[in-house]
């Protein structure tokens, strides 16, 4: 009896907490919105915008210099490595060649060889001349033959003929020693231009050939931007042309135009290289850049502030206040950037409301109380 009594006074508890807990819930009252106040709004609007050309390209040196090696060797010693700045003139490192310096050495030895036969040659010639003289005397004082004063006349010409090849031969190994010099100056890696060092294709103790890259110097004080142009805009980009000109890397943006457009496309990408000189400090070889160039014609487009636009992870999102005067994230797709703009592709439209100013105290979901006048 005890049991029975129990049990039915435990179903009462617990239907009556069920029935508690279902009022509860149905008759709750949800918590106020937030109010925010303190925000500037700016109506968006669509206006006429410049048709530009989007493309990306590479920094790159001006002025770049590709030093090889002009002779065969093993690489001895390398005072640089990448990132360091050089002179124009300044050894950078030396190559070991012993053919070369060989050579070299027994070039010489042939001037030195050369010289003693033109010395040994130049004293038979004064002799043979001094003896032409006295037997020339001889004859005509008719006390010699024809015969004997022909031989001494032959042995006279044939001196200076002795002279005359052993100056040759002294000229000869005086230049083979001056190409032998110059081959054994090739052994040291000369610096041709003055700038940084961005690539080092050889290590200490390799074994290299000639012609084979060994490192690459850019002259700092001139970088451009190559763009890659479709072959079907190619017409509407010349010398002149206004870019405007954005570094990832740097965060620059800045206005340019273009320097050169190359004549000849790229088989692979069907593209054609428009250069444009970049004047800012900070860039360096190989570096991401972007260009838009514009095309002379317009088109209906947004800008808004770029203030406006913030991320949340890899979302791109303003503030939007709709009717109902409930502040809300709003997701957008961002496109060019125009100075202090920034074009919206997708995610606004015209006549929609947006947070530009006090943006720190927006809150998703919050009551708009006070503003500032609407631009």
């Amino acid at each position: 009896m005890n049991r029975s009594y129990s049990a039915v006074l435990l179903f009462a508890i617990v239907a009556s907490l069920g029935l508690t807990g279902c009022s509860d819930s149905k008759h709750g009252v949800q918590a106020p919105a937030p109010t925010v106040s303190g925000l500037t709004l700016t109506t968006v609007k669509v206006a006429d915008l410049p048709e530009t050309l989007d493309v990306v390209g590479t920094v790159r040196a001006r002025t770049s210099a590709l030093v090889s090696a002009r002779i065969s060797g093993t690489v001895s010693v390398l005072h640089v490595r990448e990132g360091d700045r050089v002179r124009k003139g300044q050894v950078l490192g030396q190559l070991d060649s012993k053919e070369n310096v060989a050579q070299a050495t027994g070039a010489v030895a042939a001037i030195d060889e050369a010289k003693r036969g033109l010395e040994e040659a130049q004293a038979r010639q004064k002799l043979a001349d001094s003896t032409f003289g006295r037997f020339k005397k001889l004859y005509d004082e008719q006390a010699l033959t024809r015969q004997e004063f022909d031989t001494r006349q032959t042995e006279r010409d044939l001196a200076h003929q002795a002279v005359a090849r052993a100056e040759a031969r002294l000229r000869q190994t005086q230049e083979a020693s001056r190409a032998a010099g110059a081959m054994a100056d090739y052994t040291k890696i000369v610096a041709p231009i003055s700038g940084v060092i961005v690539a080092k294709q050889a290590d200490l103790g390799s074994t290299v050939f000639p012609g084979q890259p060994l490192m690459t110097i850019d002259d700092e004080g001139s970088y451009q931007l190559e763009l890659a142009i479709p072959e079907s805009q190619v017409r509407a980009v010349h010398t002149g042309t206004a870019v405007q000109v954005q570094i990832d890397a740097t965060g620059s943006n800045f206005a340019a135009r273009v320097t050169e457009v190359v004549p000849t496309s790229d088989p692979a990408s069907r593209t054609y290289t428009a250069k444009v000189a970049i004047p800012q400090k900070g860039v360096r070889s190989g570096m991401f850049g972007r260009g838009s160039i514009a095309l002379g014609s317009t088109i209906k487009g947004v800008l808004i502030p770029r203030n406006a636009v913030f991320e949340r992870g890899a979302l791109t999102a303003v503030w939007a206040v709709g009717a109902d005067e409930i502040v809300r994230m709003r997701l957008v797709k961002t496109g060019r950037i125009q100075g202090d703009s920034v074009e919206i592709l997708s995610g606004l439209a015209d006549g929609d409301r947006i947070v530009t100013g006090g943006m720190e105290k927006a809150v998703d979901g919050g009551k708009l109380q006070t503003t500032t006048p609407v631009k």
